[in-house]
C-alpha cells in the first residue's frame, strides 16, 4: 500500500513540474511582450506630443519648414533647413574622421596589441564616453579650438584655399571644429562594438589565412574585415546617431549662426543646438512651435536611420551567408 502511495506521488509530481514550467513560460513572455510593448508606446506617445505641439508651425509653414533657410523669431518667420544642413555636415565630418581612427583602435585591440595592454588600452578608450559633452565643450572652447585654428585651418586655408570648403576667415568657432569633437565623442562608441565584431570571428578563420601564407594584414584583410562587415556598419550607425543627437559640446563651439555656407570655417548650427541655445528664450507660441517641429525632425532622422541600418545589416547578412 505504502509502494502505490509513493509511486502516485511520484507521478504527480512529474505532472506538476511540466505545469509550473509551462505556467512560468507563459509569465517570462507576457513580461518580456509587455517590456517591449511599452517601449513602442513610448515612442508613439513621444512622436504624438511632439507632433501636437509642433502642428501650430506645421500649418503655418507646411512642407516649406523644410526647406525654407528663414530664422526670423522678430517676424515669426522660420525654416529648419540651416539646421538640418549643419546637423547632416557636422556629422559627416565626424564620420569621416573617426572611422578610420575606430577601425585601427579596434584592430589594434582584438589583433594586433597583446592581452594585457588590449584590456588596459580597452579601458582608457572606453572612459571617453564618460566624460560630459560639457567637458568636450570647454576643452574646444580653450585648447582645441584655437590649435584648430592657428594649425590645421591656416594648413587647409593654405593649400586648399582654392576650395569653397576652406575658404573665409579662421576662427575658433564653426563647422569644422565642431566636427572634430563630434568624431573624438563618436570614436569609444563605433570602436567599442567594432572590437567586440572582431573578438567573435572564428579563430579558425584566421588560422586558415595564416597557413595558406596570408601576412597580418591579408589576414585581417579577407578573414576579419569581411567577417565584421555587418556589424562595422552597424557600428558606424551607432555613431552616426550619438553625432546627428548631440547637443552641449557642439552648441558651444559650432558658432550658433542660421546660415548655410559652403565653408567648413565659418559658424553654423544644428537641429539639437538651436533647440538647447533658443528654447528658454522662445516668446511666442509660434517659436516654441517651430522649435518643437525641430526637435520633430531630429526624432524622424533618428527613426529613419535606424531603418536604414537595419536595412543595411540585413542585406550584407543576406550576401555573406547566400555566397557560403
Amino acid at each position: 500500500m505504502a509502494e502505490n502511495v509513493a509511486v502516485v506521488g511520484r507521478e504527480t509530481r512529474r505532472r506538476r513540474i511540466p505545469q509550473v514550467r509551462l505556467f512560468g513560460d507563459r509569465v517570462f513572455n507576457l513580461v518580456t511582450l509587455g517590456l517591449g510593448t511599452l517601449i513602442l508606446l513610448l515612442l508613439i506617445a513621444l512622436t504624438f506630443a511632439l507632433l501636437m505641439d509642433a502642428m501650430p508651425a506645421i500649418r503655418k509653414f507646411g512642407f516649406s519648414f523644410l526647406i525654407s533657410t528663414d530664422w526670423d523669431p522678430v517676424n515669426d518667420l522660420y525654416g529648419a533647413l540651416p539646421f538640418i544642413y549643419g546637423t547632416a555636415l557636422s556629422s559627416a565630418i565626424a564620420l569621416l574622421i573617426a572611422v578610420p581612427l575606430s577601425l585601427g583602435v579596434a584592430l589594434c585591440l582584438s589583433e594586433m596589441a597583446p592581452d594585457w595592454l588590449s584590456r588596459r588600452l580597452g579601458f582608457l578608450v572606453d572612459l571617453l564616453a564618460a566624460i560630459p559633452s560639457v567637458v568636450y565643450g570647454l576643452w574646444a572652447i580653450f585648447v582645441l579650438g584655437p590649435w584648430l585654428r592657428d594649425y590645421v585651418e591656416s594648413f587647409l586655408g593654405k593649400y586648399l584655399g582654392f576650395l569653397p570648403l576652406f575658404m573665409g576667415p579662421k576662427v575658433s568657432v564653426g563647422m569644422f571644429s565642431a566636427g572634430v569633437v563630434l568624431a573624438i565623442m563618436v570614436i569609444p562608441y563605433v570602436s567599442s562594438v567594432c572590437t567586440d565584431v572582431f573578438r567573435v570571428v572564428p579563430q579558425t578563420q584566421r588560422e586558415a589565412a595564416i597557413a595558406l601564407g596570408a601576412t597580418k594584414w591579408e589576414m585581417v584583410r579577407m578573414a576579419v574585415l569581411p567577417y565584421g562587415l555587418s556589424g562595422i556598419i552597424g557600428a558606424i550607425i551607432l555613431g552616426l546617431g550619438r553625432a546627428l543627437g548631440e547637443t552641449i559640446a557642439v552648441a558651444m563651439v559650432i558658432g550658433n549662426s542660421p546660415q548655410i555656407s559652403a565653408s567648413l570655417f565659418a559658424p553654423a548650427a544644428t537641429l539639437a543646438s538651436v533647440i538647447a541655445n533658443e528654447f528658454a528664450e522662445a516668446t511666442s507660441d509660434l517659436y516654441v512651435s517651430a522649435l518643437i517641429a525641430l526637435g520633430l525632425v531630429l526624432l524622424g532622422l533618428g527613426i529613419v536611420l535606424n531603418i536604414i541600418a537595419r536595412m543595411l545589416v540585413a542585406a550584407v547578412a543576406r550576401q555573406r551567408f547566400g555566397s557560403e
